[in-house]
């Protein structure tokens, strides 16, 4: 349904039920509205403007005689209008690289300790998914024979972080073979990703050469074996789980059970919050919007981070839908931000 065009007062009192709902909990009264909106106008007319909003879905009322709470719709008009000035506070939200753990030089460690971050800061849960190693540029990597099956890459990132990784093979490769491959990368391909690699192998290199060098052909075939795999393998870091058990009556329990299974099957839960990954700086996504029944009493509120040319995954909050957007929105961009220019320091 699309949203008609409010007046002035009619948006003015909207708002004024959101953000006195989403502080108190409670169903909005003419009576409060009037005083809280600092406009010269009777409770009759904050009555009618109710009525007129709530027939345009942007309110509903519990039970007669009660006040009025915002519907889905009602949060996302508020939400759309305030995201202007909600980012102009992004400069309020600074850490250090110590907070963010990146003295560890471990990439998920980093993860993790953002994930924190977000929770607490927010007080709801905070989540961040990993970047697929394909897409972080090197400085330097090494494969190591671990098995007949199995490679372990080990790589660091041009921001020094560090990360391992098993990949397996149907290829039989020496451990020469694998000190010869990861030369060659090391000194051709040094700022690249492993997804440049894989393309410049399969397509620059002629195919006479890559009989001759039988090494490059099993490493292509290693690579897109492993990318193929690993795009629903993103590791989800989430911290915060207690912190929505805390607000237990903000949902219904039943979806509250199935929501928590949720999280203890990371891959579904994965699967879902990276479909929302988008080049937005942040996004909103409220309740309903989100066609999910086990989250359908939550928003999410998530951004992306990445290289300038690159997006590598996504981090955010999951909070029930009466959740301080004015304070979360600055709060996910400046961390999306910060992780950002952690991730590609060179």
């Amino acid at each position: 349904m699309k949203n008609p065009a409010l007046r002035e007062k009619d948006r003015q009192i909207l708002f004024v039920i959101v953000e006195n709902y989403l502080k108190i909990g409670k169903p909005v009264s003419s009576g409060l509205v009037v005083r809280k909106c600092g406009l010269e106008i009777s409770s009759a007319t904050v009555r009618n403007i109710m009525v007129k909003l709530e027939k345009n879905a942007f309110l509903r009322q519990p039970h007669t005689s009660a006040g009025r709470v915002p519907t889905d719709r009602g949060l996302r008009f508020y939400v759309n209008y305030l995201f202007e000035e909600a980012l102009l506070g992004e400069g309020t939200v600074q850490f250090s690289p110590e907070q963010l753990g990146v003295g560890s030089r471990d990439i998920g460690a980093l993860l993790n300790k953002t994930s924190r971050i977000l929770s607490e800061y927010s007080d709801n849960m905070g989540f961040v998914i990993s970047p697929q190693v394909s897409r972080l540029d090197f400085r330097h990597l090494r494969f190591i024979k671990i098995s007949e099956e199995k490679v372990l890459l080990l790589l660091v990132t041009t921001s020094d972080m560090v990360l391992n990784e098993v990949l397996e093979t149907r290829h039989y490769f020496t451990q020469t073979e694998l000190d010869r491959a990861s030369r060659y990368l090391n000194e051709n391909f040094r700022g690249k990703n492993l997804e440049f690699v894989r393309d410049y192998l399969l397509k620059e290199i002629p195919e006479h050469r890559l009989r001759v060098e039988d090494t490059m052909h099993k490493l292509t075939s290693l690579l897109r074996a492993y990318f193929a795999l690993e795009r629903d393998e993103n590791q989800i870091f989430l911290q915060g789980t207690s912190k929505l058990l805390g607000k237990a009556e903000l949902f219904d329990m039943n979806r509250l059970k199935s929501l928590f299974r949720s999280f203890e099957q990371k891959a579904k839960l994965t699967k879902l919050l990276s479909d929302f990954i988008s080049l937005d700086r942040v996004k909103v996504v409220i309740g309903s919007e989100l066609d999910v029944p086990d989250i359908a009493d939550c928003s999410l509120i998530l951004s992306h981070y990445g290289y300038d040319h690159q997006v590598l995954g996504s981090l955010g909050i999951i909070g029930p839908k009466r959740i301080p957007y004015k304070k979360i929105i600055p709060l996910v961009d400046g961390i999306a931000k910060q992780l950002s220019h952690t991730i590609s320091y060179r």
